[in-house]
């Protein structure tokens, strides 16, 4: 009687446990989560050029600071590389301290994920305001009927800058930003228009 009574209780727990298994599941890791290396540096305050240089090559990376001295980017192998290299230089070259983390934000995700979309995001303002100069441009050389191939091959020139102006931010907005698809499209704007002057031109002047 004691033995039935004592399996009876045993099928009873294993029947809880099943059931707490299948209603509590283990999290798994969130595969979209954004991981963020994380430069915390320091250098000597003289000379002033030191903190400069370090500002200067972060900001061509793209990253974005949470704290003087604390600079972050999404995790990204190229990215990776640089900061390693970054921090040698600082430690090395600059007399400074560095260390470079790679972590997860248990708080604050997506305040930082926006902070750096507006970082992207400001860099496209940039290209599109150019883009607009670019387009007044080449409507001036309309007005004004400046069709030479000295004026083409400048504003060729000056198109393909902007072109890979875009390339570079485009490779760097690792969570893909709002603004790039305002600027694809101005491009194709600024490529059309030229292409239509390129063809007055030769038009014009291709004897």
């Amino acid at each position: 009687m004691h033995d039935c009574q004592h399996e009876n209780a045993l099928e009873d727990d294993e029947s809880a446990l099943s059931s707490m298994h299948h209603d509590e599941q283990i999290p798994q890791p969130d595969e979209n989560k954004v991981q963020w290396l994380i430069l915390a540096y320091r250098v000597p305050n003289e000379p002033t050029r030191l903190r400069a240089t370090v500002w200067r090559k972060l900001r061509s990376l793209g990253a974005i600071y949470l704290l003087n001295g604390t600079a972050l980017f999404p995790l990204d192998p190229s990215a990776e590389r640089t900061l390693r290299a970054l921090r040698r230089e600082i430690i090395d070259e600059m007399g400074g301290a560095a260390v470079l983390f790679l972590c997860d934000a248990l708080a604050g995700a997506a305040e930082v994920e926006s902070q750096f979309n507006a970082a992207r995001n400001d860099e496209y303002e940039e290209i599109i305001d150019r883009c607009q100069d670019f387009l007044v441009g080449l409507e001036q050389e309309v007005t004004s009927e400046h069709y030479t191939f000295a004026e083409l091959e400048e504003n060729e020139e000056d198109f393909t800058k902007l072109q890979r102006w875009f390339d570079k931010v485009r490779a760097r907005d690792i969570l893909t930003a709002s603004g790039a698809q305002a600027v694809i499209d101005i491009l194709a704007q600024c490529s059309k228009t030229l292409e239509h002057y390129a063809d007055e031109v030769y038009q014009r002047d291709g004897n």
